[in-house]
């Protein structure tokens, strides 16, 4: 489960300043509230840029915020996040719009609209008041091709109705090894090496980063799926092959011809399945921060295991 801030949720409808520190006041308490369960209320990048009354913008509000105040909001939004915009699931081709029309691709509904399309719970946190006080938000979701779906997101404005869905939550992955043990359930396409997360062991837990390891194995994990009935990849596969295994900021990559001949030997696994014999697995996904590396075989192809043989640190130091 991920918490989004609806970022529509704030539109310069505040007359004053200090209207808008009330509703910072209920928003962090409800970040507070969601991190004290375990998760995490994720922004946009683009966030700290809103315009708050019809006058003022965010970065002219916040110069009227006490001291102490100004510097929680900012350190959120500008250097802690952590932002859903990194780990965005739909694409620009994705159209997303509300029933009457409104649009909401690119921003925090449309993409909690497309993850709970895709099988991933997102549930939206509204800044109140606002135009978006309304449970739930139903979305519609239309490809190129004519494809159309529909969903209700989940919209939440107080702790109350937050904390009603927390109590509903499963407890969440809270160390390395109950990690471990989510991630092979949830992850049910993809065939795990018994020591896949042996290295973590020892290494300080980061939660932000546990949920990075999981949003790209559940990405593996849905890469597994995109087939059709003639064995070749759909246009989800496609779309997400060139979302996230192309280009520089690529969550999956290949290691360079450099890494692949300096460290063959740390890029060789056992086989999860065939005792005696190895695979060589330079392809990975990455978490910045720490730096850790998720290590599996190549390439994705239907009707072919998927093995994931090594998460923990990077191997490819130099």
């Amino acid at each position: 489960m991920q918490f989004l801030v609806n970022d529509l949720s704030l539109h310069g409808q505040f007359r004053a300043p200090v209207e808008f520190f009330e509703s910072v006041d209920v928003l962090m308490s409800i970040r507070q509230r969601i991190r004290r369960a375990g998760w995490e209320l994720f922004c946009h990048r683009e966030m700290v840029h809103a315009q708050v009354t019809p006058e003022l913008t965010m970065p002219q509000v916040i110069q009227y915020m006490r001291h102490e105040k100004r510097i929680a909001w900012m350190q959120w939004l500008t250097r802690l996040g952590p932002y859903w915009s990194d780990e965005r699931k739909h694409g620009d081709d994705d159209w997303l719009e509300l029933e009457d029309g409104t649009i909401v691709t690119d921003g925090a509904i449309g993409e909690a609209a497309f993850c709970r399309l895709h099988g991933l719970d997102r549930d939206t946190v509204s800044i109140v008041p606002s135009d978006w006080e309304h449970n739930p938000v139903q979305v519609t979701w239309r490809k190129g091709d004519g494809e159309q779906r529909t969903v209700d997101v989940p919209n939440h404005w107080s702790a109350d109705s937050v904390d009603a869905t927390l109590k509903t939550l499963p407890s969440p992955f809270d160390s390395w090894e109950s990690l471990s043990e989510y991630c092979k359930r949830a992850c049910e396409r993809l065939t795990f090496a018994d020591n896949a997360f042996e290295t973590l062991k020892g290494h300080r837990y980061v939660h932000g980063a546990a949920d990075r390891i999981l949003i790209r194995l559940q990405l593996l994990n849905t890469m597994c799926g995109c087939f059709d009935e003639d064995g070749n990849r759909t246009a989800e596969g496609h779309r997400l092959y060139t979302d996230h295994f192309t280009g520089d900021k690529a969550w999956f990559s290949d290691s360079s011809d450099t890494e692949k001949n300096d460290f063959k030997s740390e890029l060789t696994f056992p086989h999860p399945e065939k005792d005696g014999e190895y695979l060589f697995c330079p392809w990975h996904g990455k978490v910045k921060t720490p730096q850790l590396r998720i290590h599996f075989s190549w390439p994705i192809a239907n009707k072919t295991p998927l093995y994931i043989v090594y998460v923990g640190p990077k191997i490819t130091k130099q």
